[in-house]
Protein backbone atom coordinates (compact mmCIF):
# COMPACT_ATOMS: atom_id res chain seq x y z
CA UNK A 1 0.00 0.00 0.00
CA UNK A 2 2.68 2.41 1.17
CA UNK A 3 4.57 1.65 -2.00
CA UNK A 4 1.58 2.15 -4.49
CA UNK A 5 1.03 5.46 -2.47
CA UNK A 6 4.60 6.40 -2.70
CA UNK A 7 4.41 5.50 -6.64
CA UNK A 8 1.35 7.44 -7.02
CA UNK A 9 3.33 10.45 -5.43
CA UNK A 10 6.27 10.53 -8.03
CA UNK A 11 3.99 9.90 -10.69
CA UNK A 12 2.60 13.62 -9.86
CA UNK A 13 5.64 15.39 -9.12
CA UNK A 14 6.88 13.40 -12.32
CA UNK A 15 4.08 15.32 -14.28
CA UNK A 16 4.99 18.72 -13.06
CA UNK A 17 2.90 18.73 -10.08
CA UNK A 18 6.20 19.72 -7.59
CA UNK A 19 4.68 21.67 -4.48
CA UNK A 20 5.91 21.95 -0.69
CA UNK A 21 2.75 20.24 0.33
CA UNK A 22 3.56 17.06 -2.68
CA UNK A 23 6.90 17.33 -1.36
CA UNK A 24 6.15 17.11 2.68
CA UNK A 25 4.00 14.03 1.83
CA UNK A 26 6.43 11.77 0.14
CA UNK A 27 9.08 12.97 2.57
CA UNK A 28 6.69 11.24 5.23
CA UNK A 29 5.76 8.21 3.04
CA UNK A 30 9.46 7.44 2.75
CA UNK A 31 10.44 8.06 5.91
CA UNK A 32 7.27 5.51 7.06
CA UNK A 33 8.77 2.79 4.14
CA UNK A 34 12.12 3.59 5.84
CA UNK A 35 14.01 5.37 3.32
CA UNK A 36 15.19 8.02 5.04
CA UNK A 37 17.39 9.63 2.43
CA UNK A 38 14.52 9.88 0.06
CA UNK A 39 12.76 11.58 3.16
CA UNK A 40 15.77 14.01 3.61
CA UNK A 41 15.55 14.89 -0.32
CA UNK A 42 11.76 15.59 -0.50
CA UNK A 43 11.72 17.43 3.07
CA UNK A 44 14.82 19.58 1.33
CA UNK A 45 12.67 19.86 -1.71
CA UNK A 46 9.75 21.37 0.62
CA UNK A 47 11.50 24.12 2.35
CA UNK A 48 13.26 25.08 -0.98
CA UNK A 49 10.30 25.90 -2.47
CA UNK A 50 8.79 27.23 0.80
CA UNK A 51 10.92 28.29 3.36
CA UNK A 52 8.28 29.46 5.56
CA UNK A 53 6.59 26.00 5.32
CA UNK A 54 7.32 25.34 9.52
CA UNK A 55 5.72 21.54 8.71
CA UNK A 56 8.46 21.08 5.77
CA UNK A 57 11.28 21.68 8.38
CA UNK A 58 9.92 19.45 10.82
CA UNK A 59 9.56 16.88 8.86
CA UNK A 60 13.46 17.44 7.13
CA UNK A 61 14.14 17.11 11.08
CA UNK A 62 13.01 13.74 11.45
CA UNK A 63 14.28 12.64 8.35
CA UNK A 64 18.07 13.72 9.34
CA UNK A 65 17.48 11.82 12.56
CA UNK A 66 16.33 8.82 10.87
CA UNK A 67 19.86 9.21 8.19
CA UNK A 68 21.66 9.53 11.51
CA UNK A 69 22.26 13.12 10.83
CA UNK A 70 21.72 14.84 14.42
CA UNK A 71 23.50 18.05 13.88
CA UNK A 72 21.97 18.53 10.93
CA UNK A 73 18.38 17.95 12.18
CA UNK A 74 19.07 20.24 15.01
CA UNK A 75 19.64 23.12 12.70
CA UNK A 76 16.35 22.25 10.68
CA UNK A 77 14.47 22.19 13.80
CA UNK A 78 16.18 25.48 14.69
CA UNK A 79 15.08 26.44 11.74
CA UNK A 80 11.87 25.58 11.37
CA UNK A 81 11.43 26.75 15.13
CA UNK A 82 12.36 30.15 13.60
CA UNK A 83 9.75 30.21 11.11
CA UNK A 84 6.66 28.83 13.05
CA UNK A 85 7.57 31.11 15.65
CA UNK A 86 6.82 34.10 12.77
CA UNK A 87 3.78 32.17 11.39
CA UNK A 88 2.36 32.08 14.97
CA UNK A 89 2.30 28.33 14.80
CA UNK A 90 2.86 27.95 18.09
CA UNK A 91 2.23 23.83 18.48
CA UNK A 92 4.86 23.43 15.80
CA UNK A 93 7.44 25.76 17.49
CA UNK A 94 6.73 23.28 20.75
CA UNK A 95 7.05 20.25 18.77
CA UNK A 96 10.16 21.21 17.46
CA UNK A 97 11.44 22.37 20.83
CA UNK A 98 10.90 18.92 22.50
CA UNK A 99 12.48 17.01 19.28
CA UNK A 100 15.44 19.55 20.10
CA UNK A 101 15.66 19.01 23.57
CA UNK A 102 15.45 15.38 22.76
CA UNK A 103 18.73 15.28 20.29
CA UNK A 104 20.71 17.05 22.91
CA UNK A 105 19.89 14.45 25.53
CA UNK A 106 21.03 11.46 23.35
CA UNK A 107 24.10 13.35 22.74
CA UNK A 108 24.47 13.78 26.57
CA UNK A 109 23.62 10.07 26.84
CA UNK A 110 26.26 9.14 24.12
CA UNK A 111 29.00 11.26 25.52
CA UNK A 112 28.33 9.89 29.01
CA UNK A 113 28.75 6.05 27.54
CA UNK A 114 31.79 6.97 25.69
CA UNK A 115 33.16 8.38 28.67
CA UNK A 116 32.48 5.49 30.86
Amino acid sequence: MSQDLIANLEALLAKGGDSATLRLALASRYLEAGDALAAVRHAQGAVRIDAEYSAGWKALGKALVAAGKTAEAQQSYERGIEVAERRGDRQAANEMRVFVKRLARDAAAQQKTKGD
